[in-house]
């Protein structure tokens, strides 16, 4: 599930699009609690059929968790002239810096899912030492969030080229 990103910083210096994905992880750590609780309460009831409800309970929580909540940050800076592309999970932060000169634009990537429709992600694509199609997000989703995104940063490389030096 792909929650939509939003631009928390539009200056002609900086571009700040993020996503902070709190409702999902507010929503799988309270099913981990709900799960830990009804095992907890079933062992002190005598069940020992309980542990097996918390541990299973606790353990697909944590790696749904692990999984889905990633905080996904892009960071367009014109002054440092760098592309930052953050990506923070339950192992840690992956931080991928590339020139922002080699930032040629943005586009939308497509695939099918099974079922037919047809999926899209936000991509950026460079020239340079980093040639070719570089992902923002690494999953499909059929809402509008990427070519939003799409348009976005491209309104923002657009208008701060045509704002440049003359």
């Amino acid at each position: 599930m792909i929650l939509p990103m939003k631009i928390t910083r539009d200056t002609p210096d900086q571009l700040i699009v993020d996503n902070t994905p709190w409702l999902l992880g507010i929503a799988i750590s309270s099913s981990i609690l709900v799960f830990a609780g009804i095992g907890v309460f079933l062992i002190s009831q005598g069940n020992w059929a309980g542990l097996i409800f918390f541990v299973l309970g606790c353990c697909f929580g944590i790696a749904g968790f692990a999984a889905f909540v990633r905080r996904t940050q892009l960071i367009l800076n014109r002054p440092a002239n760098t592309a930052t592309l953050r990506t923070r999970t339950l192992f840690g932060l992956t931080q991928t810096e590339h020139k922002l000169s080699n930032l040629i634009r943005a586009k939308l990537e497509s695939t099918s899912s099974t079922k037919g429709t047809t999926l899209y992600r936000p991509t950026l694509i460079l020239e340079g030492m980093s040639a070719g199609p570089h992902p923002i997000i690494p999953s499909y989703t059929n809402t509008k969030m990427p070519d939003e995104m799409v348009k976005a940063i491209n309104g923002w490389l657009t208008a701060s080229q045509s704002s440049g030096p003359s």
